[in-house]
């Protein structure tokens, strides 16, 4: 008996997992007595929670989706876009204490006290509320894409348009396999263009889902309204320790299935082309070299701070060693297991070759084709578990900045029920507000691209705030603003205008190539006289097709049946990438790896600058509001809240308490001395960084 394309057995793990979900947020609102116990747990999280709210942060299972998916187009490089934050594990050593100390409950209520206004307090909440609503639709579209798959029509249900989408896509795949090797016949070009045509526009797929985007949206979301305006941060908490298990277990259970289906690690390396194995990526072919790396590494080093989840996390923990060993922890396994999501990639490419229409379904897919009864209820428990843990934080988050930050400051003086209520009551509208923005997301890979950039909006101003005195408000303001302009609001307008994104000045690709790539011989091969034998190592011509210069994903014809039809760019328009054409460079010659090291550097370079430039032009902020800051910040986190308090007031009463501690005495630059905790938990990051690196070259290696 099935249900809705599952198995008795795997709707009935679904429904007991819900049940569950729901008993957790019921048992824990009896202990959220107010703000503080909602919003941050009443700052009593230790080592263990700490590490589960971390690892349910970064591990959402939705980038194992994101993360297969940008393996399967680009090799093992593609990890990278999850796995480069592996380099940033030291640095939260210290930036989790950041977070900590400076006792906020919201980021936004950092600028306030910096600043001592509350313009861009009231700038950061509106702004992270828009960004995080986008990030609330990424998670639905993934759960989406990654469940669509599993839960799919039999054949026999199919009506007549369904089966000739399905037979389209399979003589897409065929065409385009032979077009890769050899120039193809007139007519079959011909076709290959008119399917082409609906391919780049993803109206093409190898299966049709009973699982409908709406219906998904709002039941999923109605579960994570419910339990988290009953629980609140800890029942997040509570849910992401039981995701943590879940998270290990679907990243793992896909590979022996699919290893034994492929032929073991021998038939992985027969069927996958090697240089999909290389750990950077080969610049020819993939958007991830060591140097595309480098400025992703660039951008997330002065991004990564700027997340409200920092503030929570970190906020929550007991003591300054529970955020630093939560958030290490947390962080270094998540890099275990995007490298076995990693190896998933790798085996849907051994598995169903280069031609996924919609790549984001790579995971969906394997779990249909790999896994048994039973299983495939897991998976889905996985997959539903972690947009439950994921949106559930984003949900406490937004509550946090629409109540303490916009509702407080126009309603002020009213009781703390009255603020619960306020607070819970946001939680299901954002949750709303998150399926209208899902509807209209189609790639997650280029919007987990575009989030990361979104992130040194307010990311570089936080660092710059923690490390120099003279940064100023005005500075802030002139770059908060113009960047927010220049990577978020411009970008989108071209992308929404038709005259903008069909200009044939945007709508530019590089040029087609023909690459020499290093690869496994198959039957066919040797049959044409290619090897001798299967398994030898033998240079194959690949046939790169031309990709969009401007547009995150691509160009397609406006009209998929007529192939005379204008071009019209689709996604994000890359402004970056424009920029420095206007310089006179010629961008169409670059490979893909060039034109994201373009984009992530300068979305890295401009803010800095803007900041540094602006703040020695401006007069700087008061010296005792910015004595106080620094002084709190370099006042240890008391063993309780009461002592706690009595050590800032010391603080306060001699602000220059702790000078003694700086790195660069009587200068602007907050940097501090390492006393044996800093240095040893450094020195042990570095070294399981290297580790991890070893490790993933190894698992690559497996086989060949």
């Amino acid at each position: 008996m099935t249900f809705l394309g599952l198995h008795w057995i795997d709707a009935l793990i679904v429904v007991l997992y819900i049940v569950a979900v729901l008993a957790i947020g019921e048992f824990l609102s009896r202990s959220v007595k107010g703000e503080n116990d909602f919003f941050l747990a009443g700052r009593k999280l230790g080592k263990w929670f700490q590490f589960f709210l971390n690892f349910g942060n970064m591990t959402d299972p939705g980038q194992a989706t994101t993360t297969s998916s940008s393996v399967y187009r680009q090799g093992a490089g593609g990890a990278w876009l999850a796995l480069i934050t592996l380099f940033l594990t030291p640095y939260y050593w210290f930036t989790n204490v950041w977070f900590r100390r400076v006792r906020l409950t919201t980021m936004a209520d950092l600028f306030e006290d910096r600043f001592g206004t509350n313009f861009l307090a009231t700038l950061y909440a509106i702004v992270n509320i828009l960004v995080a609503i986008v990030s609330i639709g990424g998670g639905n579209v993934v759960a989406l894409k990654t469940l669509q798959p599993i839960m799919a029509k039999a054949e026999s249900a199919y009506t007549v348009t369904e089966r000739q989408m399905v037979h389209d896509y399979q003589e897409f795949v065929q065409l385009r396999k032979h077009r890769q090797e050899a120039q193809l016949a007139p007519e079959l070009a011909t076709r290959y263009e008119e399917l082409k045509a609906f391919y780049d526009r993803g109206e093409l797929k190898p299966y049709v889902s009973y699982l409908t985007p709406v219906t998904f949206y709002l039941m999923s979301s109605l579960l994570v309204a419910v339990f988290i305006m009953l629980g609140g941060l800890q029942a997040s908490a509570m849910v992401d320790a039981l995701q943590a298990v879940l998270v290990i277990i679907i990243s793992i259970i896909l590979i022996p299935f699919g290893l034994a289906q492929i032929g073991g690690l021998h038939g992985l390396h027969t069927k996958v082309p090697e240089y999909m194995f290389l750990v950077f990526g080969a610049g020819n072919v993939s958007e991830y070299t060591w140097y595309s790396i480098g400025a992703l590494l660039f951008v997330q080093f002065i991004g990564i701070v700027g997340s409200q989840a920092s503030m929570t996390i970190c906020g929550s923990a007991k003591n300054e060693f529970a955020a630093r060993i939560g958030g290490v922890t947390g962080g270094f396994s998540k890099r275990f297991v995007t490298i076995a999501w990693c190896f998933c990639g790798l085996i849907a490419v051994g598995l169903f070759g280069p031609n996924l229409p919609d790549p984001d379904q790579t995971w969906g897919l394997l779990t249909r084709t790999l896994l048994p009864v039973g299983l495939i209820g897991t998976m889905i428990v996985g997959i539903l578990g972690g947009k439950l843990a994921s949106l559930g934080a984003s949900s406490v988050v937004l509550s946090g900045l629409v109540v303490r930050n916009l509702y407080e400051p126009l309603f002020p003086g009213k009781s703390e029920r009255h603020y619960m209520v306020v607070a819970r009551a946001t939680v299901p509208f954002m949750l709303g507000l998150g399926i209208i923005v899902a509807i209209y997301i189609n790639n997650v890979v280029s919007l987990l691209k575009f989030m990361i950039t979104l992130l040194v909006i307010w990311g570089a101003p936080i660092t710059v705030m923690f490390l120099w005195r003279r940064l100023t408000e005005t500075a802030v303001r002139v770059q908060v603003i113009a960047t927010l302009l220049f990577i978020g609001i411009v970008p989108w307008i071209v992308s929404a205008t038709p005259s903008l994104r069909r200009a044939p000045s945007l709508t530019v690709t590089t040029q087609e190539r023909m690459v020499v790539v290093t690869a496994r011989a198959n039957a066919a091969d040797v049959a044409a006289g290619r090897a001798t034998a299967p398994g030898q190592e033998i240079a194959k011509n690949q046939r790169l097709d031309p990709v969009s210069v401007f547009f995150e994903d691509g160009v397609a014809r406006i009209n998929p049946r007529d192939l005379t039809s204008p071009r019209e760019g689709v996604g994000r328009f890359n402004i970056e990438v424009w920029l420095v054409s206007r310089l006179g460079v010629d961008v169409t010659q670059f490979s893909p790896a060039v034109l994201l090291t373009l984009r992530y550097i300068v979305d890295t370079l401009l803010p800095l600058l803007l900041l540094i430039g602006v703040s020695l032009l401006t007069p700087p902020t008061d010296p005792a509001r910015v004595a106080r800051f620094y002084v709190r910040m370099k006042t240890p986190v008391g063993v309780n809240l009461a002592v706690d308090a009595l050590d800032v007031e010391a603080s306060y009463a001699d602000p220059t308490r702790f000078d003694h501690t700086k790195l660069f005495p009587r200068s602007n630059w907050e940097f501090t001395k390492w006393n044996r905790e800093d240095t040893l938990g450094f020195l042990g990051c570095c070294a399981l960084v290297g580790f991890i690196l070893v490790f993933f070259k190894g698992v690559l290696m497996l086989g060949a």
